[in-house]
This record gives structure tokens, sequence and C-alpha cells, in this order.
């Protein structure tokens, strides 16, 4: 008997068209309503485009809550959502949105991490954005902790490195489902959770400073306190809604042997387990065995509670999410790097690079997504993707963003032959369709919307939205379900 099955020829008709944002990075209210701080606006603007994220201590730290204003913290400011939400979301909506991802600030219900009882105003907030989006009928893709762990549990607890913090955490996440699972039915754990590696903006624990392996060990260890954390938030929200899917969030950092070398290949395989090293724990279960040789090449030694095993393998994902923005080279000899901040990577002679630095390879995400596919047999989110670039208005109040519509297009292409190739892609939420403050800079100019907003790296400005080119070319692809690119 012949083998024959129908090959896809484009996006299904449920696929999830969408934007995505960070509390941190979007909302501002920082100091409204009770809302505690966060890591995120503790960390203060870089002045000199490099990364400065993980360079926490305890002093620079106390040193930020003493300050009760946002001019070295733009993240506090946002873009104001907090307060423009229901002209945002109607600008979303007119966008054609089908999905909107959002974060929760865990510092809005619980703003120090510890309290037994959270905070109402907080929980009020999230009620009002949910029954906006849903008025508008746009699905909420929510991540329960995108860098945004209340400061004071690295204050008391040494953040994630604690033991104690996963209690602080499923307090938070039991009570956010209760309140939402009706109103939810996407949920994420932890934002780019590999991006604990590079320490404090992610773990909350401070470690700058400290040896390699002494960093490697605080982090790997907070890392598995996240683990084991997610695992129980998967057990909560099943438990409560069984038909809610909840997923696991990666930066993929793709990359390739920057020759055929057998070395550089082995080391790009190495690399690539590093990355995928997360993925295999909150899909699979369980710890991969290669990771046995790292950790003991590094000294490192985790601290397992005797039922860590089990709880992890009965709190596997539903879906993987992935940020893609660019790849990488490795090599054992000596090569060039970007210059780029978060994405600091081997150049790759045949790509080119953004006015930030990174390398743009819309290939690459096929690729990913293929081997994704092949590696995990799960459903699979792109839950950002995006350019950041200097947008300059005209005189005439407009912006002409080709070079943005460019590096969507190319994406998206990529993306309908990876459906093509049989990859099960649930959806596409673009990072992000309102410009907001840059993660690892704190800048302003980096813009990544299809919607402009008025205002500079000093927070100066109306913060009137504008419409660029891309939004009414990214308006026409969910409109025809990315047939017309």
């Amino acid at each position: 008997m012949a083998y024959s099955k129908q090959i896809p020829t484009g996006f299904p008709t449920d696929f999830l068209w969408g934007g995505a944002t960070s509390a941190s990075q979007f909302e501002g209210g920082w100091n409204l309503d009770n809302k505690g701080l966060t890591q995120a606006e503790v960390t203060p603007k870089s002045e000199d485009r490099r990364m400065n994220i993980a360079e926490a201590t305890l002093a620079s730290i106390e040193a930020a809550v003493a300050d009760t204003t946002d001019a070295r913290y733009p993240k506090r400011r946002g873009v104001d959502f907090y307060h423009r939400y229901e002209s945002d979301i109607a600008l979303l909506a007119e966008l054609g949105l089908k999905a909107f991802r959002l974060s929760i600030a865990w510092a809005r219900i619980f703003p120090k991490g510890t309290e037994s009882e959270p905070n109402e105003a907080g929980l009020a907030f999230y009620d009002k954005i949910f029954d906006t989006l849903n008025k508008y009928g746009i699905e909420p893709i929510v991540t329960l902790s995108h860098y945004e762990m209340p400061i004071n549990l690295t204050i008391e607890r040494n953040g994630w490195f604690d033991r104690k913090t996963i209690e602080d955490f499923t307090r938070y996440t039991e009570v956010v489902f209760q309140r939402y699972h009706d109103k939810v039915n996407y949920w994420m754990t932890f934002n780019e959770i590999n991006a604990a590696q590079w320490g404090f903006h992610a773990t909350g624990a401070v470690d700058f400073g400290l040896p390699e392996n002494e960093q490697l060990s605080i982090r790997y260890q907070a890392i598995h306190h996240q683990f084991v954390a997610s695992a129980i938030a998967v057990q909560q929200i099943h438990a409560l809604d069984p038909d809610a899917k909840i997923g696991m969030m990666l930066a993929r950092m793709q990359t390739y042997p920057l020759t055929p070398n057998p070395a550089d290949v082995q080391a790009a395989q190495l690399a690539d387990q590093l990355n995928l090293f997360f993925a295999d724990v909150q899909v699979r279960g369980e710890y991969p065995e290669y990771m046995n040789r790292y950790f003991a090449a590094h000294d490192i030694v985790l601290d397992f509670a005797p039922e860590d095993e089990a709880t992890l393998a009965a709190g596997k994902v539903d879906y993987m999410s992935f940020s893609y923005y660019t790849s990488s080279t490795t090599s054992v000899d000596t090569h060039d790097v970007t210059d780029a901040n978060m994405a600091m990577a081997g150049v790759n002679p045949y790509l080119k690079a953004s006015d930030w630095g990174w390398q743009m390879d819309p290939v690459g995400l096929r690729i990913t997504l293929n081997e994704l596919w092949d590696r995990y047999r799960k459903p699979l989110f792109i839950v950002e993707n995006g350019l950041g670039a200097v947008d300059e208005l005209t005189s005439d109040g407009q912006i002409h963003d080709d070079y943005r519509i460019d590096y969507l297009q190319q994406h998206i292409e990529q993306m309908k032959e990876a459906i093509i190739d049989g990859v099960d892609l649930m959806g596409y939420t673009m990072w992000s369709p309102i410009d907001l403050i840059s993660f690892s800079t704190s800048e302003m100019s980096k813009r990544y919307g299809v919607i402009y907003v008025d205002q500079d790296d000093d927070g100066q400005g109306t913060l009137d939205r504008i419409k660029k080119d891309s939004f009414f070319w990214y308006q026409d692809v969910i409109k025809t379900n990315g047939e017309n690119l």
C-alpha cells in the first residue's frame, strides 16, 4: 500500500497571530496601588548600550530601592499601559491581533513576595485587562514570570537560590490561577528560562563578581528551583482546568559550527545541548544525561529534595514556546563575535546585522522549528521575534519602516515553510506590537513596535501612539492568514 499524506499549504485556520510584551517594559505604574519593585526596576539604564542586567549587588539594589524616581530606571515608567490599556487594546484589535502575550507582574499581586494574602488592587487591574481583551475577542497568553520577581525576595532569600522561593511562587500561581482560569486559556511559566545562566535578571540571585564555578553553582541551583516551581504550576492549572494549556519558554540560541572541523561541530553540539537542556527538563520531565558531565566539569552539585524527580515528571508542559531573534556560530578557535548585547554571538559571514549588532537569520527560524519539532513532538509557539531599530518620524508624522516589514516578512515566510515541512506551529506573537523599553539596556530608541510611542530615552514625550507602515502590513498579513506577505 502506498503511503500518502496531505501536505499543509499554509497556516492553519486557528493560527494565533499576535504580539508580545512584558509588564516590566510596558506597564509603568510602578509605584501605584501598592505594587512592589522587581529586579527589572532596580537595574539602571545603560549609558553605553552595554548590557548591565547581571551586575547587581546588594548595595546597588539598596540604592535603587531608596531612589523613589524613575530617572535612572526607565522600566519603572514603561510606556504607561497601566493607564492607557483600553485605548492600547483597541489599537491591537484594529491591528487584528488574535492573541496578546503579556505578563502578570508578580509584585503587583504580592508586593514583597512573602505576604500570605494578595494585593486586591493588583488583581483587579488584570481583571480589567482580561475583560477588555475578551471584549475584542483577543486571546490572552499569560507569562507568569517575565524577569519580574519582587526585589524583596532577593534581599530576604537571594532570589531563586533559596528553595523557600518555590513556596512563594506557588502561592502566587495558585492565586492567579484561581482568579483568572476562566479568562485565560494559555499560560507560560518562566520567560526565557535559560537566561538564568546569565544571572540576576532571571534568578534574582546576587552573584556578580564571584568566580565562575561559584556563579554557575548558584545559577543552576536557582534554575533547578524554577524547574520544580514550573512543574508545580503545571499541576495546579491542570487540576483546576484540564483544558488549559501551559508551556515553557526558551530563548532559542540556534548555533552552527563555524567550519566543518569536527571539533567545531562537537562544540556547536555542546552549545546546543546547553540551550536545549531547559526544554529537555520541562518537556520531557527529567534531567538529560549529557548535563552530568557538564556539572562534574564545573564542580556543580545540585541540592535535590527527595520528591523533586517525581514532581518534574508529573509537571511536563503542554507546548514549547520560544523567542527567536538571531543565530550564532561556534568554534574551538578564537573567532569574531558580534558587539550585540543579549545576542552576543559568533559572527556568521553570510548574515547581515541590525543597528544593535543582532545577526538576522530567517532561514535559521525554519531550521529551529524543524529541530524542535523533531526533538519534542509537542506543539510549538513562537512568542517573540522582531527587529529593534531606530525609527524616524517624518515631517508629517509618519514612520516608514520598510526594514521592519522586510524582517518580519522573511521570518513569516520561513514559518510557513516549516509548517509545510510538517511542523505543528500553533502561533506567532511578534515582539512587540507597541514600542516599549528595551530590556537589556533600558533604551526607548531601540524600537520593535508596529505602533510608535512618542517617548525618548529620557522619558520625554506625549506618549501618543502612531501607526507605522508596518502596522498596515501586519494587519493585512493577519487578515489573509499569512497569505499576503
